[in-house]
């Protein structure tokens, strides 16, 4: 128990540049004793003792504002940074390593009971503020949630998951689809473009280079027809595209480029 409880201090002295003493971490991180209050509750509610064990994780939560159900599964050096508001289901399983921020949601969205309702985190997962991840799916081992998203369906190891509905931007090469140095990111930030965002580059780049080609096709019909005859108006008609008037530029800083 207590070899545990070294690891869970040194994981947020690692974790949290703000935590200074082991001293400090065991007595003013309510993350850490919202862990310890639920192995005991997930003891009991293992061991038959049902009502023990809601009874230990609503003292716990009336005491740290995280609500983990009796029946979560925790795995080892799991940190809970700030933490208030984050709801952890009955099936909802946590893997070695993870880190959840504030407002958290490791939901359900199925009712039937006896069934995998809630998600499964690997190892070294990272869900940020305000992140829901709802459903009785995998996220990946080093998977990152940005803040705010809503995740619906499984996230490949390594990938990082944005937006609401959130996207999937997948890993390079083995490496996280994050793009920092350091080798554990801080709500799971990435300074890489959404896939949206990306798409909609595509397309406006794309729309940007037919118009620049229709607009040279015209030009060299206007030059091959000679001089303004009746055969050069037929040939370019009053409203051919001779000039190009798609704003590219403007398109790409609204969808943030």
């Amino acid at each position: 128990m207590f070899s545990r409880l070294r690891s869970d201090i040194q994981c947020i002295l690692d974790r949290d540049p703000a935590a200074r003493t082991a001293w400090e971490a065991l007595t003013c991180y309510p993350g850490l004793h919202a862990l310890v209050l639920h192995r005991r509750a997930h003891w009991c509610w293992n061991h038959g003792f049902k009502w023990m064990g809601r009874f230990i994780s609503h003292v716990s939560r009336w005491m740290t504002g995280i609500e983990i159900h009796p029946g979560a599964k925790i795995g080892e050096r799991v940190f809970f940074d700030h933490a208030m508001g984050v709801v952890v289901g009955e099936t909802a399983e946590i893997g070695d390593g993870c880190t959840i921020y504030q407002g958290v949601t490791l939901g359900g969205t199925s009712l039937y009971k006896g069934t995998k309702r809630h998600p499964t985190l690997g190892k070294d997962v990272v869900v940020s503020a305000g992140a829901k991840v709802l459903g009785g799916f995998l996220v990946g081992d080093g998977a990152k949630i940005g803040s705010n998203a809503v995740v619906i369906k499984p996230v490949p190891a390594g990938a990082t998951a944005v937006g609401i509905p959130a996207r999937i931007i997948p890993s390079k090469t083995g490496e996280s689809a994050d793009v920092t140095t350091t080798p554990f990111s801080a709500y799971g930030i990435t300074l890489e473009d959404d896939p949206l965002s990306q798409a909609m580059h595509g397309l406006i780049d794309n729309a940007a280079g037919q118009e620049h080609q229709i607009a040279l096709l015209w030009q060299a019909i206007e030059k091959l027809s000679g001089p303004q005859t009746a055969m050069s108006k037929d040939c370019v008609p009053k409203d051919a595209a001779l000039t190009e008037t798609f704003e590219a530029d403007k398109l790409n800083q609204l969808v943030g480029k």
